[in-house]
């Protein structure tokens, strides 16, 4: 009997020996074939929460150059490209400050809850974290290699979107205002880059195409959700489509004078072309404003960006117009 617990023993040590591995590789399993790692996954998800697709509306920083005939120089080309990538990086510091914010309500909500930070896929801490950093490095940035006057108006972009997330979108009329503002410093902050002047007319035309847009939108939404419950945004409920209706109407007759009053003036000046584009372009303008009202009346106008490129017509009208004011400009 004595001699049977070295036995026991060494029967015990050889079960285990080949359990050992066998357990190592239940802790730490193969990773299945595609599927990413955690770091990879969480740059995914940071990158999906900074709306890839939004950043086209950055394209503005072109605006004001492209309309003062300066675009196609060497430090002009280099200025917008930093100029683009740190409104973008402005802009991805307050999505995904937004979207640590309201994670608890998007996990709530039927669509918002695919959002990377509402399904988990980025921890809140990570995107508050990011989004901080991108807001204090895009500013400083801007000082050391643009212009004081591009550092303090993305500043002030990262002020009031900010306050907006906080705040300022549940305040009737001021949210309107607001989106817009972030569409006009965008037309802005070229010309400040480059320090090219602002024209009354660039800016009234610039301003109130941008309300025109951000209307419709609003007006879109508001007749898609009517009736339903759940709005997107709990702010529709407070506004009527009579009113969003007479604003991006409002705007949009505003934003036609302004363009003909700035081309009327332009085009006063001696000039050797052809033909008279700048005037000529008011009607191309003015055929894309009432293409895009098509669309705002019947309350199907989204992103402007999707607007322009699902509609051929509207596409074309478009390059039609820039053909001719890139005519003005170079003189031909």
């Amino acid at each position: 009997m004595p001699e049977a617990a070295p036995l026991a023993g060494t029967s015990a040590r050889t079960a285990e020996e080949p359990a050992g591995p066998a357990l190592h590789g239940q802790r730490t399993p193969p990773r299945a074939n595609g599927t990413p790692p955690p770091s990879r996954g969480l740059l995914r998800g940071l990158l999906r929460t900074a709306r890839p697709k939004q950043w086209v509306k950055n394209v503005l920083v072109v605006a004001a150059p492209a309309a003062a005939g300066e675009l196609f120089t060497t430090r002009a080309l280099t200025q917008l490209t930093l100029v683009f990538v740190l409104f973008t990086a402005c802009a991805a510091a307050v999505y995904l400050i937004n979207d640590a914010r309201d994670a608890e309500a998007d996990r709530a909500h039927p669509t918002k809850r695919h959002r990377p930070v509402a399904a988990g896929q980025v921890p809140v801490p990570v995107a508050y974290a990011v989004g901080g950093a991108l807001a204090v490095l895009a500013p400083v940035a801007a000082a050391w290699l643009s212009t004081p006057l591009v550092a303090a108006l993305l500043a002030a972009y990262l002020g009031m979107q900010l306050a907006y997330c906080v705040s300022l979108k549940h305040v009737l009329v001021v949210d309107l205002v607001v989106v817009t503002t972030g569409f006009l410093m965008r037309a802005m902050v070229g010309g400040l880059a480059l320090g090219i002047p602002l024209s009354r007319w660039f800016l009234i035309t610039t301003g109130f195409g941008a309300l025109f847009m951000v209307a419709a939108k609003r007006y879109s939404e508001a007749v898609q959700m009517a009736g339903k419950a759940g709005a997107t945004r709990a702010l529709l409920t407070e506004y009527t489509t009579g009113y969003l209706r007479f604003v991006w109407q409002l705007a949009a007759g505003v934003a036609v004078l302004g363009y003909c009053l700035w081309a009327l003036e332009e085009g006063g000046v001696p000039h050797t072309s052809v033909l008279p584009w700048r005037q000529l372009s008011v009607v191309a303008f003015i055929l894309a404003v009432l293409r895009y009202a098509v669309f705002a009346d019947r309350g199907t106008a989204g992103e402007p960006e999707e607007v322009v490129l699902r509609d051929r017509a509207l596409a074309l009208i478009a390059l039609v117009w820039m053909a001719m004011y890139a005519l003005a400009v170079a003189n031909w």
